[in-house]
């Protein structure tokens, strides 16, 4: 894989990392099919330009990265998520599951004025989600009617809506999210606070929320979700011990609707850059089992982005 290199013409966010350059060879082999299900592409600038009022500016990171890693790690398909540095403009997004050849499926963020056909053209290409972020350091959060205008628009072509959003802000939000009408896919298992007890209060709810809604839940970002660690960095294969409660307990309470992926390229990080072939060997440490693990990292993403194909 090449180097990252900074987007031409404008400045990278202060402190932010650059992914990481060389990542090891995991220890624990994928089973055949494995589906990284968050991942994103940044540009590269110059042909893919960030939109002008993103609130930070990344490194490149472009699909040939992105499919070198995925051949690297020995994963067979990506779901690639748009990035809000790009905003609404889901070209180079587009382009990535297009020049994957059927390997990859997309998840959009678009405008509530968005015309059908230009959500054809979206489906058309691979794209099978919107994105809706919540989390105000990143973007302006759009109001709730329009969200629920686009679920509305969405809901025909079978798509689905990914909500990312942190922990405390789940009781402002659950009732929105209960009315929408699609299902739904949560990143990063809703950002649970980990230093809280793994059975108290605040993410029993969030579980009780999954219970009682058709929601998805991605056990991915330990990295972005850990306060004492150890990192997965310098071959540390027990990495991120202080999550590994919280992601077990999904995967052993809701194994049909869990997924798994890398995040790649990792935004918004500043105290550490994990090493991709270590986080592959974080997965079963919370999928315990081979039965659990094929249903995270097989089953459960091909029946939700690949309904009816073999695997």
């Amino acid at each position: 894989m090449s180097a990252p290199v900074d987007s031409a013409g404008s400045p990278r966010t202060p402190g932010w990392l650059d992914w990481y350059e060389n990542p090891s060879a995991p220890a624990f082999r994928l089973p055949p099919g494995a589906v990284d299900t968050h991942c994103h592409v940044f540009g590269p600038q110059a042909e893919f330009p960030f939109a002008p009022q993103r609130k930070y500016t990344p490194c490149d990171g472009g699909k040939e990265d992105l499919f070198a890693l995925r051949d690297h790690l020995g994963v067979a398909r990506n779901v690639i998520v748009q990035a809000t540095c790009h905003g609404a403009d889901n070209s180079a997004m587009v382009d990535a599951v297009r020049a994957a050849g059927g390997r990859a499926r997309g998840v959009a963020t678009v405008r509530p004025d968005i015309e059908e056909s230009e959500l054809l053209a979206l489906d058309a290409a691979g794209v099978r989600g919107v994105r809706f972020n919540f989390v105000r350091r990143l973007v302006d959060t759009s109001p709730p009617d329009d969200l629920l205008t686009v679920a509305k628009k969405v809901a025909p072509l079978g798509w689905h809506v990914v909500l990312y959003f942190e922990s405390a802000d789940l009781p402002d939000l659950e009732d929105f999210f209960a009315s929408l009408p699609v299902p739904l896919v949560v990143d990063h298992m809703g950002r649970p606070d980990v230093t809280r007890p793994v059975d108290g209060p605040e993410f029993t709810r969030f579980l009780r929320f999954m219970d009682a809604n058709d929601v998805w839940v991605k056990v991915s970002c330990p990295e972005r979700l850990t306060k004492t660690g150890p990192a997965a960095l310098d071959g540390e294969r027990h990495a991120y011990t202080d999550v590994v409660p919280f992601s077990r307990r999904v995967v052993a309470e809701f194994p049909d609707r869990v997924l798994w992926g890398t995040d790649w390229p990792h935004p918004n990080l500043t105290d550490h850059m994990p090493d991709d072939g270590l986080l592959v060997d974080h997965i079963p440490h919370m999928a315990v089992t081979a039965e659990q693990r094929h249903k995270l990292l097989v089953a459960n993403p091909m029946g939700l982005y690949w309904p009816g194909e073999d695997f």
